[in-house]
């Protein structure tokens, strides 16, 4: 990784570590705890770890560590959205969540990854022991998982629930996992010059900002914004590093 862009990725964790937690951690503690052992426990889900591999990007920042945030937390997300319904639905459907999350950015450098990735998510699970209407659900959710696009329609609440849990943990990582990881790896991955770097940074900022009000579920919308309020205001430090640390080398680079 390009120096710069290393420095910046070690200091924005070393921030991160120092930030407050966001309340989803603590007021859905217990979903979180059987989303997370379920996720390493289950075999289906073990062995889908493994499968989901070949198609991840770790150098690009959705690699399988973020698919594994995603899918822990659509998990706990639906365990939350159902805690007064059928406890036996809900960890069924928080299967589901593990799956689609584990699979959603398996074509992130396609166009159009989210239809792309719905499409290939069919194919790697046809042999898994699942209903045909539970590989639609995981589908559809995959399908539906990209902000700033036009919604996708069904007249299934379990499906609309999966890809509603999907989009909200995938979207809590634009708070500051995008400032502490992805960012400085995507912009290493497609060698984008630091220059470049800091003239987008602003509009970047403005779309991560406009995702706080796309929350789509009733624990997304509650913890949701606190997420992207704490990725702002890390990336607001790390933007003003960041222009201080290129100013001190273009000035140490003219130097005789």
């Amino acid at each position: 990784m390009n120096k710069l862009l290393a420095r910046m990725k070690t200091e924005a964790r070393a921030m991160v570590a120092r930030q407050e937690m966001p309340g989803f951690y603590t007021q859905c503690a217990r979903e979180l705890d059987y989303s997370r052992s379920t996720f390493f426990d289950n075999p289906l889900l073990v062995r889908l770890q493994e499968d989901v591999i070949p198609f991840l990007y770790d150098d690009y920042g959705h690699g399988i560590d973020h698919a594994k945030k995603v899918a822990i937390e659509a998990g706990a997300i639906v365990l939350a959205e159902m805690r007064q319904g059928d406890i036996a639905r809900a960890r069924h459907l928080a299967l589901l969540a593990h799956l689609a999350g584990l699979l959603h950015d398996i074509c992130r450098l396609e166009d159009d990854h989210a239809a792309r990735g719905a499409e290939l998510s069919t194919s790697i699970l046809a042999d898994y022991p699942l209903a045909p209407e539970d590989l639609a659900r995981v589908a559809f959710a995959i399908s539906d998982h990209e902000a700033f696009t036009t919604r996708r329609d069904t007249a299934d609440p379990e499906a609309a629930l999966l890809s509603g849990a999907l989009y909200d943990a995938d979207k809590f990582r634009w708070g500051p996992d995008n400032f502490s990881t992805t960012l400085w790896e995507m912009c290493d991955y497609n060698e984008v010059p630091v220059a470049d770097i800091l003239r987008r940074f602003p509009a970047g900022v403005a779309k991560i900002r406009e995702v706080a009000g796309t929350f789509r579920t009733a624990t997304g919308r509650t913890f949701g914004p606190r997420f992207i309020e704490l990725g702002l205001a890390l990336g607001e430090e790390l933007h003003a590093k960041l222009q201080a640390l290129a100013a001190k080398e273009l000035s140490d680079a003219s130097r005789p």
